[in-house]
Protein backbone atom coordinates (compact mmCIF):
# COMPACT_ATOMS: atom_id res chain seq x y z
CA UNK A 1 0.00 0.00 0.00
CA UNK A 2 2.89 2.30 1.03
CA UNK A 3 4.77 1.63 -2.67
CA UNK A 4 1.29 2.75 -4.29
CA UNK A 5 0.41 5.66 -2.31
CA UNK A 6 4.04 6.53 -3.33
CA UNK A 7 3.37 6.08 -6.65
CA UNK A 8 -0.22 7.62 -6.65
CA UNK A 9 1.61 11.12 -5.33
CA UNK A 10 3.67 10.84 -8.19
CA UNK A 11 3.09 13.89 -10.76
CA UNK A 12 5.57 13.60 -13.56
CA UNK A 13 8.85 11.33 -13.59
CA UNK A 14 9.57 13.74 -10.61
CA UNK A 15 13.11 12.92 -11.00
CA UNK A 16 14.92 9.43 -11.62
CA UNK A 17 16.09 9.25 -8.26
CA UNK A 18 12.28 9.25 -6.65
CA UNK A 19 11.20 6.63 -9.93
CA UNK A 20 14.14 4.26 -8.76
CA UNK A 21 12.50 4.63 -4.89
CA UNK A 22 9.23 3.51 -5.85
CA UNK A 23 10.33 0.73 -8.33
CA UNK A 24 12.74 -0.90 -5.46
CA UNK A 25 9.69 -0.50 -3.00
CA UNK A 26 7.44 -1.71 -5.74
CA UNK A 27 10.38 -4.91 -6.24
CA UNK A 28 10.32 -5.97 -2.85
CA UNK A 29 6.58 -6.29 -2.71
CA UNK A 30 6.54 -8.09 -6.46
CA UNK A 31 9.84 -10.61 -4.99
CA UNK A 32 8.12 -11.50 -2.00
CA UNK A 33 4.58 -13.03 -3.41
CA UNK A 34 5.12 -17.15 -3.23
CA UNK A 35 4.50 -18.96 -6.48
CA UNK A 36 2.11 -21.33 -5.95
CA UNK A 37 0.40 -23.85 -8.18
CA UNK A 38 1.39 -26.59 -10.61
CA UNK A 39 4.75 -26.31 -11.11
CA UNK A 40 6.57 -25.44 -14.51
CA UNK A 41 7.25 -27.96 -17.15
CA UNK A 42 10.09 -30.11 -17.41
CA UNK A 43 10.25 -29.34 -21.51
CA UNK A 44 11.14 -33.03 -22.36
CA UNK A 45 10.14 -32.70 -25.74
CA UNK A 46 13.55 -31.41 -27.58
CA UNK A 47 15.25 -34.89 -28.62
CA UNK A 48 18.34 -36.64 -27.23
CA UNK A 49 19.75 -35.65 -31.12
CA UNK A 50 18.72 -31.42 -30.54
CA UNK A 51 20.02 -31.60 -27.11
CA UNK A 52 23.34 -33.30 -28.14
CA UNK A 53 23.54 -30.42 -30.97
CA UNK A 54 23.04 -27.83 -28.23
CA UNK A 55 25.67 -29.37 -26.13
CA UNK A 56 28.19 -29.22 -29.01
CA UNK A 57 27.18 -25.36 -29.97
CA UNK A 58 28.25 -24.58 -26.53
CA UNK A 59 32.19 -26.76 -27.11
CA UNK A 60 32.24 -24.60 -30.51
CA UNK A 61 30.49 -21.45 -28.83
CA UNK A 62 31.57 -18.86 -31.43
CA UNK A 63 28.41 -16.93 -32.02
CA UNK A 64 25.81 -17.62 -29.17
CA UNK A 65 23.21 -15.77 -31.24
CA UNK A 66 22.46 -18.72 -33.60
CA UNK A 67 22.70 -21.42 -31.26
CA UNK A 68 18.71 -22.00 -30.59
CA UNK A 69 16.56 -24.34 -32.39
CA UNK A 70 14.11 -23.83 -35.11
CA UNK A 71 10.62 -22.63 -35.08
CA UNK A 72 7.95 -24.90 -34.34
CA UNK A 73 4.38 -24.41 -33.19
CA UNK A 74 3.76 -27.40 -31.37
CA UNK A 75 3.27 -28.00 -27.94
CA UNK A 76 5.36 -29.88 -25.97
CA UNK A 77 5.65 -30.97 -21.94
CA UNK A 78 6.57 -27.91 -20.92
CA UNK A 79 4.16 -25.83 -23.10
CA UNK A 80 1.36 -28.54 -21.88
CA UNK A 81 2.40 -27.65 -18.01
CA UNK A 82 1.82 -23.92 -18.71
CA UNK A 83 -1.82 -24.68 -20.37
CA UNK A 84 -2.75 -26.92 -17.53
CA UNK A 85 -2.75 -24.72 -14.76
CA UNK A 86 -6.23 -24.43 -13.26
CA UNK A 87 -8.08 -20.90 -12.78
CA UNK A 88 -6.15 -17.71 -12.56
CA UNK A 89 -3.03 -20.10 -11.78
CA UNK A 90 -3.63 -20.06 -15.88
CA UNK A 91 -0.43 -17.58 -16.45
CA UNK A 92 2.70 -17.45 -18.06
CA UNK A 93 5.52 -16.77 -15.81
CA UNK A 94 7.76 -14.05 -16.48
CA UNK A 95 10.62 -12.70 -15.46
CA UNK A 96 11.22 -9.01 -16.32
CA UNK A 97 12.45 -5.50 -15.52
CA UNK A 98 10.25 -2.79 -13.79
CA UNK A 99 12.53 0.27 -14.03
CA UNK A 100 14.22 0.43 -17.27
CA UNK A 101 12.09 3.41 -18.77
CA UNK A 102 10.73 2.59 -22.19
CA UNK A 103 11.91 -1.77 -22.03
CA UNK A 104 9.99 -2.91 -18.67
CA UNK A 105 8.66 -0.03 -16.29
CA UNK A 106 5.87 1.25 -14.35
CA UNK A 107 4.78 4.28 -15.67
CA UNK A 108 3.36 6.56 -12.42
CA UNK A 109 1.05 8.84 -15.38
CA UNK A 110 -0.67 5.49 -16.29
CA UNK A 111 -3.46 5.81 -13.82
CA UNK A 112 -3.68 4.11 -10.22
CA UNK A 113 -2.17 0.35 -10.95
CA UNK A 114 1.18 1.49 -12.82
CA UNK A 115 0.91 -1.08 -15.00
CA UNK A 116 4.31 -2.93 -16.57
CA UNK A 117 4.59 -1.32 -20.44
CA UNK A 118 7.53 -1.27 -22.61
CA UNK A 119 9.01 -3.13 -25.36
CA UNK A 120 9.80 -6.04 -23.32
CA UNK A 121 6.30 -6.11 -22.24
CA UNK A 122 4.73 -5.69 -25.48
CA UNK A 123 6.99 -8.57 -26.27
CA UNK A 124 5.54 -11.27 -23.26
CA UNK A 125 2.17 -10.14 -24.15
CA UNK A 126 1.96 -11.20 -27.54
CA UNK A 127 3.88 -14.32 -26.33
CA UNK A 128 1.07 -14.97 -23.73
CA UNK A 129 -1.30 -14.72 -26.40
CA UNK A 130 0.12 -17.44 -28.55
CA UNK A 131 0.01 -20.14 -26.15
CA UNK A 132 -2.42 -19.36 -23.85
CA UNK A 133 -4.94 -17.23 -26.23
CA UNK A 134 -5.23 -13.96 -23.86
CA UNK A 135 -2.58 -11.31 -24.16
CA UNK A 136 -2.88 -10.92 -20.05
CA UNK A 137 -2.25 -14.24 -19.16
CA UNK A 138 1.00 -13.37 -17.28
CA UNK A 139 2.29 -13.25 -14.00
CA UNK A 140 5.23 -10.47 -13.86
CA UNK A 141 8.32 -11.37 -11.47
CA UNK A 142 10.58 -8.38 -10.75
CA UNK A 143 13.42 -9.63 -11.23
CA UNK A 144 17.61 -7.95 -10.62
CA UNK A 145 20.04 -8.31 -13.01
CA UNK A 146 22.04 -11.01 -11.52
CA UNK A 147 19.16 -13.48 -10.48
CA UNK A 148 17.60 -13.85 -13.95
CA UNK A 149 19.47 -17.16 -14.28
CA UNK A 150 18.97 -18.41 -11.08
CA UNK A 151 15.31 -17.48 -11.55
CA UNK A 152 14.83 -19.70 -14.53
CA UNK A 153 16.68 -22.51 -13.42
CA UNK A 154 14.93 -22.81 -9.69
CA UNK A 155 11.56 -22.81 -11.74
CA UNK A 156 10.79 -19.74 -10.54
CA UNK A 157 9.85 -18.48 -13.97
CA UNK A 158 8.71 -20.17 -17.68
CA UNK A 159 11.11 -16.97 -19.01
CA UNK A 160 12.77 -14.37 -19.01
CA UNK A 161 12.43 -11.11 -21.38
CA UNK A 162 14.49 -8.64 -19.66
CA UNK A 163 16.87 -7.16 -22.21
CA UNK A 164 19.11 -10.27 -21.63
CA UNK A 165 21.93 -10.55 -24.24
CA UNK A 166 22.47 -13.73 -25.61
CA UNK A 167 26.46 -14.97 -24.75
CA UNK A 168 28.52 -17.97 -24.55
CA UNK A 169 28.62 -18.52 -20.34
CA UNK A 170 24.78 -17.85 -20.31
CA UNK A 171 23.95 -20.57 -22.91
CA UNK A 172 26.00 -23.27 -20.87
CA UNK A 173 23.17 -22.21 -18.22
CA UNK A 174 19.96 -21.42 -20.16
CA UNK A 175 18.64 -21.92 -23.64
CA UNK A 176 17.69 -18.57 -25.45
CA UNK A 177 15.46 -18.16 -28.49
CA UNK A 178 16.42 -16.19 -31.66
CA UNK A 179 17.66 -12.47 -31.25
CA UNK A 180 14.96 -9.70 -30.99
CA UNK A 181 16.96 -6.80 -30.20
CA UNK A 182 20.75 -5.61 -31.36
CA UNK A 183 22.68 -3.26 -29.35
CA UNK A 184 26.24 -3.01 -27.65
CA UNK A 185 27.77 -1.59 -24.95
CA UNK A 186 28.09 2.52 -24.71
CA UNK A 187 29.59 4.92 -22.16
CA UNK A 188 26.93 6.97 -19.88
CA UNK A 189 28.40 10.01 -18.63
CA UNK A 190 27.30 13.80 -17.50
CA UNK A 191 27.48 16.19 -20.73
CA UNK A 192 30.64 18.44 -18.39
CA UNK A 193 33.01 14.86 -18.20
CA UNK A 194 35.82 14.84 -19.98
CA UNK A 195 35.23 11.15 -20.40
CA UNK A 196 34.79 10.80 -24.28
CA UNK A 197 34.34 7.16 -24.68
CA UNK A 198 35.44 3.88 -24.12
CA UNK A 199 39.25 4.82 -24.16
CA UNK A 200 41.72 6.62 -22.43
CA UNK A 201 39.50 9.16 -20.54
CA UNK A 202 38.24 6.56 -18.22
CA UNK A 203 41.41 6.14 -16.69
CA UNK A 204 41.11 7.01 -12.79
CA UNK A 205 37.46 7.20 -13.58
CA UNK A 206 34.89 5.34 -11.41
CA UNK A 207 32.20 3.09 -13.36
CA UNK A 208 29.01 1.48 -12.41
CA UNK A 209 27.67 -1.55 -14.30
CA UNK A 210 24.80 -4.12 -12.56
CA UNK A 211 26.02 -6.87 -11.13
CA UNK A 212 25.74 -10.23 -13.56
CA UNK A 213 25.32 -7.75 -16.80
CA UNK A 214 27.45 -8.41 -19.75
CA UNK A 215 29.01 -4.62 -19.29
CA UNK A 216 30.67 -5.75 -16.32
CA UNK A 217 31.91 -8.86 -17.67
CA UNK A 218 33.80 -6.93 -20.51
CA UNK A 219 35.19 -4.41 -18.49
CA UNK A 220 36.91 -6.97 -16.03
CA UNK A 221 37.96 -8.72 -19.28
CA UNK A 222 39.44 -5.77 -20.88
CA UNK A 223 41.40 -4.56 -17.79
CA UNK A 224 43.03 -7.94 -17.69
CA UNK A 225 43.75 -7.74 -21.13
CA UNK A 226 45.00 -4.22 -21.01
CA UNK A 227 42.09 -2.98 -23.58
CA UNK A 228 40.75 -0.72 -20.39
CA UNK A 229 43.17 1.62 -18.44
CA UNK A 230 44.30 -0.27 -14.92
CA UNK A 231 43.28 2.83 -12.74
CA UNK A 232 39.90 2.65 -13.63
CA UNK A 233 37.49 2.01 -11.16
CA UNK A 234 35.07 -0.97 -11.82
CA UNK A 235 34.07 -2.41 -8.40
CA UNK A 236 30.51 -0.48 -7.81
CA UNK A 237 27.78 -2.64 -9.30
CA UNK A 238 24.38 -2.58 -8.45
CA UNK A 239 21.66 -5.25 -8.31
CA UNK A 240 19.33 -2.74 -11.24
CA UNK A 241 20.84 -0.76 -13.85
CA UNK A 242 18.59 1.77 -12.81
CA UNK A 243 20.07 2.27 -9.84
CA UNK A 244 23.70 3.03 -12.07
CA UNK A 245 22.29 6.20 -13.36
CA UNK A 246 21.21 7.25 -9.34
CA UNK A 247 24.74 6.48 -8.55
CA UNK A 248 25.87 9.14 -11.21
CA UNK A 249 23.34 11.71 -10.11
CA UNK A 250 24.56 11.51 -6.39
CA UNK A 251 28.73 11.89 -7.87
CA UNK A 252 29.33 8.58 -6.21
CA UNK A 253 30.63 7.18 -10.00
CA UNK A 254 31.70 9.20 -12.90
CA UNK A 255 30.46 7.00 -15.80
CA UNK A 256 28.07 3.79 -16.49
CA UNK A 257 29.06 1.08 -18.77
CA UNK A 258 25.61 -0.43 -20.22
CA UNK A 259 23.87 -1.44 -23.19
CA UNK A 260 23.35 1.50 -25.44
CA UNK A 261 19.85 0.87 -25.82
CA UNK A 262 19.68 1.17 -22.38
CA UNK A 263 21.70 3.87 -21.73
CA UNK A 264 19.59 5.92 -24.41
CA UNK A 265 16.82 5.33 -22.23
CA UNK A 266 18.28 6.90 -19.18
CA UNK A 267 19.78 9.81 -20.85
CA UNK A 268 15.97 10.42 -22.00
CA UNK A 269 15.06 10.42 -18.14
CA UNK A 270 17.82 12.51 -17.38
CA UNK A 271 19.10 15.46 -19.76
CA UNK A 272 21.82 16.42 -17.85
CA UNK A 273 23.88 13.13 -18.98
CA UNK A 274 24.80 11.91 -22.80
CA UNK A 275 26.06 9.07 -24.38
CA UNK A 276 30.24 9.31 -24.80
CA UNK A 277 31.83 7.38 -28.04
CA UNK A 278 30.41 4.55 -30.32
CA UNK A 279 28.99 0.93 -28.63
CA UNK A 280 32.44 -1.15 -28.28
CA UNK A 281 30.33 -4.14 -28.61
CA UNK A 282 27.73 -5.65 -30.91
CA UNK A 283 24.88 -7.63 -28.65
CA UNK A 284 21.59 -9.16 -29.25
CA UNK A 285 19.07 -9.67 -26.90
CA UNK A 286 17.28 -12.84 -26.33
CA UNK A 287 14.32 -14.94 -24.69
CA UNK A 288 16.01 -17.17 -21.60
CA UNK A 289 14.36 -20.06 -20.87
CA UNK A 290 15.33 -23.68 -18.94
CA UNK A 291 17.63 -25.45 -20.86
CA UNK A 292 15.25 -28.55 -21.28
CA UNK A 293 12.63 -26.96 -22.48
CA UNK A 294 13.17 -27.03 -26.01
CA UNK A 295 9.83 -26.82 -27.07
CA UNK A 296 8.94 -23.67 -25.85
CA UNK A 297 12.19 -22.44 -27.14
CA UNK A 298 10.97 -23.47 -30.57
CA UNK A 299 7.20 -21.72 -30.27
CA UNK A 300 9.26 -18.77 -29.28
CA UNK A 301 10.87 -18.59 -31.86
CA UNK A 302 8.39 -19.56 -34.37
CA UNK A 303 5.94 -16.37 -32.05
CA UNK A 304 9.46 -13.93 -33.17
CA UNK A 305 9.34 -14.71 -36.79
CA UNK A 306 5.46 -14.04 -37.02
CA UNK A 307 5.96 -10.86 -34.64
CA UNK A 308 8.55 -9.55 -36.74
CA UNK A 309 6.57 -10.26 -39.91
CA UNK A 310 3.60 -8.27 -38.57
CA UNK A 311 3.75 -4.54 -39.43
CA UNK A 312 0.56 -3.61 -38.03
CA UNK A 313 1.35 -5.17 -34.52
CA UNK A 314 4.60 -6.36 -34.04
CA UNK A 315 8.21 -5.14 -33.37
CA UNK A 316 8.20 -2.92 -35.78
CA UNK A 317 4.52 -0.89 -34.26
CA UNK A 318 6.28 -2.12 -30.72
CA UNK A 319 9.75 -0.24 -31.52
CA UNK A 320 8.10 2.88 -32.88
CA UNK A 321 5.75 3.31 -29.62
CA UNK A 322 9.05 2.71 -27.32
CA UNK A 323 12.15 3.20 -28.77
CA UNK A 324 11.81 5.79 -31.89
CA UNK A 325 12.35 8.72 -29.17
CA UNK A 326 15.47 8.00 -27.69
CA UNK A 327 17.44 5.59 -30.49
CA UNK A 328 16.05 7.16 -33.49
CA UNK A 329 13.04 6.36 -35.93
CA UNK A 330 15.48 4.78 -37.84
CA UNK A 331 15.25 0.62 -36.18
CA UNK A 332 17.44 -0.66 -38.94
CA UNK A 333 20.41 -0.27 -36.95
CA UNK A 334 18.71 -2.05 -33.80
CA UNK A 335 16.91 -4.82 -35.70
CA UNK A 336 18.92 -8.42 -35.50
CA UNK A 337 20.03 -9.75 -38.92
CA UNK A 338 17.86 -13.37 -40.48
CA UNK A 339 17.44 -15.40 -37.45
CA UNK A 340 19.96 -18.70 -37.99
CA UNK A 341 19.15 -22.09 -36.09
CA UNK A 342 20.80 -25.27 -34.88
CA UNK A 343 20.72 -28.11 -37.17
CA UNK A 344 19.62 -31.10 -35.71
CA UNK A 345 21.70 -34.37 -36.04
Amino acid sequence: MRARRLRASLKGWGGVATMAVVCALVAVFALCVPLSGPGIGDGRAVTQASQATVEKAEEDCEAPEKQTLSPSSADGDTIQAIKDREGEKRKLIVGVDQNSYRWGYRNPNSGKTAELEGFDIDLVHRIAEDILGDPDAVQFKAIPTDQRIPAIQDGRVDMVVRTMTINCARIADVAFSAPYFKTGQQVLAPKSSPVKGYDDTLADRRICTAAGSTAYSTLEADQKDGKLPATTDISTTVPNQLDCLVRLQLGEVDAVVTDGALAASQAAQDPTVQLKGDAFTAEYYGVAMKKDAGDLVRRVNQILVDYRKDTANGWQASYDKWLSATLGKDAKKSEPPAPQYLRST
